[in-house]
């Protein structure tokens, strides 16, 4: 009875091998166990928690300084070679990229096919970490960024004679790392490896590192494609030379012209689909992470039932959330066509102020209804009667620090165009809308933040009924014959009482027919949760489709271009608004889990 408290949640170290499966050191499983035994004594003072981290901190500080220096060294290469200006080129990064994954290919493989299967290497699965929704979602990403590849493959294969090798070896490169790395989150998410520690560790780490720098290399590549084509005109075929330039082996940059229809298909739909590899690569990052806090982690199993929750999308609702989730997405989608074709294909302000009225109006709307409903979410929490899981889990602080993190994206857009729609003059409609829409973005954030680190804190629900201690003490069965039970219990019911509950009150045999028949209610707060939970998710899908998708009313509005420059704002937003859509999608991993909670 006093062991099970000592193990809660500890992570404890066994000695490290890096060859072979590490068999464990008859010494340190000596005084290991001995720990144990000493821990049934009362007297005895429990470990300190310093002692139990000792173990880790060595293998975690060497695996986190090497995941620092080859972030700072991706992200070096990666800046630089955005620039014409500076002697980095594109094919220096899709070599350092294609390198890294090769790597974490290999040690993927290692750890499949050799770590996982040593004897004693997973002792505990951790039931948190990658639920069923979000290695889902990883799938529908890695399809999609297998079909970007495929078009990058296509696109590249056009120019072979005047471009770098290494152009159509880094998408080949990249695919085989999607579809490896996607099958080993599936199988592996859970674990908790407890051999080859430090080796694990960093290979983690460098999983973890590639996954960033290639979702650094698409968000910067995005990035400059959509503001040239913003703030450019007619500039096809100079995006097109500043994309071939560092890898052209001829000097002639007319033999690279993409004339062809199929060249452009290919050119056109990868960078469509780069916010799906974009999502792919935080999604996978983030379940990565998680595992490299379970290396070497105990868990204490009587936290398991939180997810043995099933998931019933359309199971004693209202479906108000839904239905309005679905109007405002259907509607989102229609917005976000009409100010595109409006914005793109016409050279009238007239038709660029509408489509800028038309977009700001559905996003203050929108924005309004979120920031409402999260606030009345928060209300009924104060009235949740369910208790504060306080058990430690690695998955939730680190969805606690992605939505405080990535908020602040927009955060910095939206204080940046207030002030400059406040210094600047005239103020027109559009700067009234434009601030109101800083506003209450800002508002939004708050509040969804709120409601869902409450609901990712609550204990799941327990089913409350007057006759379900007396049913689990008179049966104990998963399956009743509700005919035989009538047929079996006395009239008065006083004999079975008196023989299996003692001391409790007689139940009559109609009211425990009826208890074990009769559906049970849900309590009317869970069901508005759940109402307010699938309205924010619908809704932050469309805010993560519409930015994601083309829409960046920042630099079709000129009063922030005007004020801050050419140079300073769309640095300011090509850095900003990546972790504005990363917070949308994360929000929607984060709502539909608070979803399932209630």
């Amino acid at each position: 009875m006093t062991e099970e408290p000592m193990r809660k949640n500890s992570e404890i170290g066994h000695p490290n091998s890096s060859m072979g499966c590490g068999h464990k050191d008859d010494k340190a499983s000596l005084a290991s166990s001995q720990r144990v035994s000493f821990s049934h004594q009362p007297h005895q003072p429990p470990s300190t928690p310093a002692s139990k981290e000792v173990w880790k901190k060595g293998g975690r500080m060497f695996s986190i300084l090497l995941a620092v220096h080859l972030a700072l060294l991706a992200c070096t290469l990666v800046s630089s070679g955005a620039f014409e200006k500076i002697a980095v080129h594109d094919y220096d990064v899709f070599f350092l990229l294609t390198v890294m994954m090769l790597v974490v290919i290999i040690w993927i493989i290692f750890y499949l096919f050799g770590t996982s299967r040593c004897p004693d290497a997973i002792l505990c699965k951790d039931s948190h970490a990658g639920p069923i929704w979000l290695r889902g979602g990883l799938i529908l990403f890695a399809v999609f960024s297998l079909v970007m590849d495929v078009f990058k493959i296509g696109y590249y294969s056009s120019f072979y004679s005047c471009l770098s090798a290494i152009k159509i070896i880094y998408p080949i490169v990249q695919a085989i790392f999607v579809v490896v790395q996607t099958y080993f989150l599936w199988v592996s998410a859970k674990d908790c490896v407890h051999v080859h520690l430090n080796v694990t560790r960093c290979g983690l780490m460098l999983t973890l590192t590639t996954n960033l720098a290639v979702w650094m290399s698409a968000v910067t590549d995005e990035s400059v494609h959509k503001a040239h084509s913003k703030l450019k005109k007619n500039v096809t075929d100079e995006i097109f030379r500043w994309l071939l330039k560092a890898g052209m082996r001829s000097s002639s940059p007319e033999e690279c012209n993409c004339n062809s229809q199929v060249c452009q298909v290919f050119k056109n739909g990868y960078f469509w689909l780069y916010p799906f590899n974009i999502e792919y690569s935080l999604f996978a990052s983030a379940m990565v992470y998680v595992m490299w806090k379970n290396v070497g982690r105990f868990i204490d199993h009587h936290s398991l039932h939180i997810h043995r929750l099933k998931f019933r999308l359309f199971r004693r609702t209202f479906f108000v959330g839904i239905v309005l989730g679905l109007i405002t997405l259907v509607s989102g989608l229609g917005v976000l066509i009409l100010y595109e074709v409006q914005v793109n294909s016409s050279t009238e302000s007239s038709k660029k102020s509408q489509a800028l009225s038309m977009y700001y109006i559905f996003n203050i709307v929108c924005l309004g209804l979120m920031s409402l409903v999260c606030i009345g979410g928060s209300v009924i929490y104060r009235f949740d009667k369910r208790d504060m899981d306080r058990h430690k889990n690695p998955t939730r602080t680190l969805d606690v620090a992605l939505l405080m993190g990535a908020a602040l994206g927009q955060y910095a857009i939206s204080y940046y165009s207030i002030v400059a729609i406040v210094a600047s003059t005239p103020r027109d409609t559009i700067s009234a809308l434009n601030l109101t829409y800083a506003l209450l973005m800002i508002a939004q954030h708050t509040f969804q933040n709120i409601f869902i680190i409450e609901g990712l804190h609550r204990q799941p629900p327990k089913e409350d009924h007057k006759h379900d201690s007396h049913q689990k003490d008179l049966y104990g069965l998963t399956f009743v014959n509700i005919s035989a039970v009538s047929l079996r219990m006395p009239d008065s019911g006083s004999t079975l009482a008196s023989s299996t509950v003692s001391g409790s009150e007689a139940i009559h045999p109609s009211d425990l027919v009826r208890s074990l028949t009769a559906p049970k209610k849900m309590n009317w707060r869970r069901k508005f949760l759940k109402e307010i939970s699938m309205f924010l998710l619908l809704s932050n899908i469309i805010l993560w489709i519409m930015p994601a998708f083309g829409a960046r009313p920042q630099f079709d509005n000129d009063t922030e271009l005007n004020f801050y420059g050419d140079s300073m704002w769309p640095a300011i937003v090509d850095i900003c608004l990546p972790f504005g859509i990363f917070y949308r999608m994360h929000a929607v991993a984060s709502l539909l889990e608070v979803y399932i909670m209630s």
